[in-house]
């Protein structure tokens, strides 16, 4: 007889449990100083090609320092990589409150340096977190630990932006900046008392080049890793209207820090309701069509988005795209974790970190220089068809990602 599912089963391992809230505390401090900065960035600039240079302001170290990353969450303990970026994001926070204390400032520079500090601790911290969790569940449940550490994540990002404009609205920014601070120093804890895991055996004689050069290549030699990546990649980069949101929350929709807290974790609050979902029933079966499937519907919930003038309807677009992105997001780290031996997996998440952690930021410049050139409501009616345009491509040239199962 089959064994019964249980769709709680990654989460009797102790270890996962605590990683899990390290993971959830700090995704909930880092949407709360994305609403605070962002608005007050507009507020300051009125100006949504601003709110793309935000984007690209993470992008740039995020992007150049995830290789060096990657090979490093592969060199040493990646619990020491994930205490100390932490802390780094602590700091940053503690410059936001500093910021937000000023009478009346008159610059905003410092808003852009603490999300740059963010991008350079996020190229450490993304491949070493991606390997950590893989080290500390057994193989077979790799897809159920995919959904629960997608949930968590989710319930962070659809609670950190209602928080944060909440907060904003209500006690101000210099308050709010103070709780992402702590939020920030508790996961600095949380993380300090993990259990470190093995450190993945070194090739005697191998230089730092001809390491990143094998990580690289492992990943390009793989059509389900390169197609499933790539795939998430233009869809994100064209289909984001994320970093639009402080414009259509004033020009459009016409509502304040508030409702662009609502705006922004809607979302996430589809992924955590398609999560739930996907852990009674897990996508095993034609698991690359469903991919396919979800990523042409995020595309249209987009081009629904740019049309709508309903605060309400708008809302409910943004969870379904949310809902339809979780399910591709499970599926990519799934084949991630289950194709890539652990000796690799810090570089190859710095990998997909570029292609698609990058990708958020990348697609919010892109978002930005479109809203100027073709006006904001096209400009993500633009980005919905590219991201069809995309899936329609990849259909074709990726017959392996079609027929996936797992």
């Amino acid at each position: 007889m089959s064994k019964p599912h249980d769709p709680y089963s990654s989460l009797r391992i102790g270890a996962f449990r605590y990683f899990l809230a390290g993971k959830f505390l700090l995704t909930l401090a880092v949407q709360m100083q994305a609403v605070i900065a962002s608005w007050m960035i507009y507020a300051f600039t009125k100006d949504p090609l601003s709110l793309g240079l935000i984007g690209l302001t993470e992008a740039i170290p995020a992007l150049s320092l995830a290789l060096p990353g990657g090979l490093l969450a592969d060199r040493i303990h990646r619990k020491k990589i994930m205490v100390i970026t932490s802390f780094l994001m602590f700091c940053g926070a503690l410059v936001l409150c500093y910021y937000t204390n000023l009478d009346h400032p008159t610059f905003i520079w410092p808003l852009y340096a603490v999300i740059f500090l963010v991008g350079m601790a996020r190229g450490f911290h993304t491949p070493a977190q991606a390997a950590y969790w893989a080290q500390i569940l057994p193989r077979e449940e790799y897809v159920n630990g995919s959904v629960w550490n997608s949930s968590l994540w989710q319930i962070g990002a659809v609670s950190g932006p209602a928080i944060g404009g909440l907060c904003y609205a209500q006690i101000g920014a210099f308050y709010s900046s103070v709780i992402v601070a702590v939020l920030l120093l508790m996961v600095t804890f949380l993380y300090t008392a993990l259990k470190p895991t093995a450190i993945p055996p070194k090739i005697e004689g191998e230089s730092i080049a001809e390491s990143l050069k094998t990580g690289l290549r492992f990943f390009f030699r793989q059509p389900l890793l390169l197609s499933a990546v790539t795939l998430d990649l233009f869809a994100v980069l064209f289909g984001g209207a994320v970093a639009l949101l402080p414009a259509f929350a004033d020009q459009v929709l016409h509502t304040g820090p508030e409702g662009l807290g609502y705006l922004r974790s809607a979302p996430a609050l589809g992924a955590v309701i398609m999560a739930l979902v996907m852990a009674f029933k897990p996508p095993h079966r034609n698991a690359g069509s469903k991919m396919l499937i979800c990523v042409a519907g995020f595309g249209v919930c987009m081009i629904g988005f740019a049309l709508s003038t309903s605060f309400l309807f708008s809302f409910i677009l943004l969870m379904l795209s949310g809902m339809f992105d979780n399910v591709s997001v499970v599926i990519r780290s799934t084949i991630l974790q289950s194709f890539t031996p652990n000796e690799m997996r810090g570089r190859i998440a710095s990998v997909n970190s570029i292609f698609i952690g990058s990708s958020n930021e990348l697609g919010a410049f892109e978002s930005g220089v479109a809203a100027r050139l073709l006006g904001l409501t096209n400009s993500v009616i633009f980005g919905g068809v590219m991201t069809l345009f995309v899936v329609a491509i990849t259909n074709k040239m990726a017959p392996a990602l079609k027929k996936l199962n797992l």
